[in-house]
Formats: C-alpha cells, structure tokens, sequence
C-alpha cells in the first residue's frame, strides 16, 4: 500500500528554457507534487518525525529548481525529483507537474508543461 503526500500549485521564478528572453528575465512556474510514502506509521503516532515535512518539502524542491537554469522543463523536473528523494528516505516515489504558463507559444493555450513519475531504485 502507497499513502500519498500532495503539494500543489507552487509557484517560483526561474529561468529555464531555450530562448534568450527566458534566460535572462525568466519566468513563473507552477509545481505541482506527489510524494508516494508509507505514511501507516505517523497515522498512528501523530508524530511529525514519522512522516515528511511539507514545508521542508517544498523548500528542497524550489531550491532545487531554481538553482540551476536548464534549457529543458524535463530537467529541471528531474533536478526537483533527484533533490526530493535524496533529502527524504522516506519518500518512495515522486510525482511532479511543471506548469509553464508563460511557454513562448505562438497560440493561445490553457496550460503546457511536463509530469515526470519516478520511484526511488532499490540497492542490492
């Protein structure tokens, strides 16, 4: 069984992308996340060691992001999915949207942007 953790509609200034503008002045993004964890544990407890901090969560997460400007939205998605699994061991899987609702497209859209789902490897 897999309990879900759900953050949505973080929204952070970067400067990802492939056209000049969009590194230089950058643009809004919104981060949309699920964490899959065991979360059996902290159900019972009441504990906020038992389980993952969503604050600290998303502190790693918009860290990650803006750290590095990456042409690819896919990058930087994975830079967010790499931060969160090797801050929190509890998490076992990770789920991300990237919203770029500033996409340098010529026509009008409603929303454009990656889903990227990876679980942690297990080592053995």
């Amino acid at each position: 069984m897999t309990d879900t953790i759900f953050i949505k509609g973080v929204v952070v200034h970067a400067r990802h992308g492939v056209m000049k503008h969009e590194t230089e002045v950058g643009q809004r993004f919104v981060i949309d996340l699920e964490l899959f964890a065991d979360l059996s544990e902290s159900s019972r407890t009441d504990r906020l060691a038992d389980t993952v901090s969503y604050s600290s969560v998303v502190e790693t997460a918009t860290e990650a992001f803006r750290n590095t400007n990456y042409k690819l939205l896919e990058r930087a998605a994975g830079a967010v999915i790499d931060a969160i699994l090797a801050a929190f061991p509890r998490v076992r899987g990770v789920k991300i949207t990237v919203h770029k609702p500033h996409a340098p497209i010529a026509e009008i859209f409603e929303d454009v942007g990656v889903v990227l789902t990876r679980t942690r490897h297990a080592h053995g």
